[in-house]
């Protein structure tokens, strides 16, 4: 087998890279479970290069494929880097490698979970969804065109980045150590600046309901504005967050319930569209 004093078994080609980029795009997700989540994705993921690493059938390939099958849940959108720092070290090491490889993927997939969620999973999708929604709003083709170039363009960089992480093996975790806390306090920052752009420009909710007292209308949406603007969006905002976190309702249902109730709200002359 191979290990750190000798010449590695089987040295990776860009076919194997294909492969796994492949794999990666199309079913990193499909075995996802509650229990352990991506791992037997990211088994499946590298799986032939794993033969070829060890051969078929040996102890060794069986102990790697039960270490890869344990849990392990990071981005999707990062999950190749992991990949490739994993099969640079097991490509040189062998089995000698194994607490190496077990202690590199436990570090680094929280840290790239809160990157690549920050980014590629909330930002990226708020800001060009706001943008192709507003242009299909206002009957622009190009909103659906910008929203495709956006989803290539993470796909690409998905495909583009297993090979670097490969080259630079185990000390790409010591270069990029000193930058993740930065990049994920920067990206969430962000993103929670966009969430409230977002709540303020594309949820357009306001009081009809104006009672009369004597003979003086009170314009309820006005005093709201004079207090807080757009108070009515944050507060449908802040109800569906709510269902969502602390009742830990499903999405659809959050989504049916914000349409009968805005429904039955209209009907009654309690709010309107903005």
């Amino acid at each position: 087998m191979t290990n750190s004093n000798t010449e590695p078994k089987y040295k990776l080609t860009n076919k194997d890279f294909n492969q796994i980029n492949r794999r990666s795009l199309f079913g990193f997700q499909l075995g996802w479970n509650y229990e352990r989540m991506q791992g037997s994705g990211y088994l499946y993921t590298i799986l032939p290069q794993l033969r070829k690493i060890y051969g078929d059938d040996t102890p060794e390939l069986k102990k790697m494929m039960k270490t890869h099958t344990q849990f392990f849940n990071t981005s999707n959108f990062f999950n190749t880097i992991i990949t490739g720092i994993d099969l640079a070290v097991e490509e040189k090491e062998g089995i000698n490698g194994e607490d190496t490889v077990t202690g590199m993927k436990a570090g680094l997939m929280g840290s790239f979970a809160a990157i690549g969620d920050s980014i590629f999973a909330s930002l990226i999708p708020a800001i060009f969804g706001a943008i192709a929604a507003t242009m299909a709003h206002q009957g622009n083709p190009i909103g659906i065109v910008i929203w495709i170039i956006a989803q290539m363009a993470v796909n690409v960089f998905r495909w583009s980045q297993l090979k670097p992480a490969y080259k630079q093996g185990v000390s790409l975790v010591t270069n990029m150590q000193s930058q993740l806390s930065a990049l994920t306090d920067a990206a969430t920052m962000m993103g929670v600046f966009m969430v409230g752009a977002l709540v303020a420009t594309m949820i357009n909710v306001k009081f009809a309901w104006a009672p009369t007292i004597g003979s003086v209308p009170l314009n309820i949406q006005n005093n709201l504005d004079m207090i807080l603007p757009k108070l009515l969006p944050a507060l449908i905002v802040g109800a569906i967050y709510w269902l969502l976190g602390k009742k830990h309702m499903t999405s659809t249902k959050a989504i049916f319930i914000v349409l009968f109730v805005s429904i039955a709200l209209a009907a009654l002359g309690v709010i309107t569209k903005g």
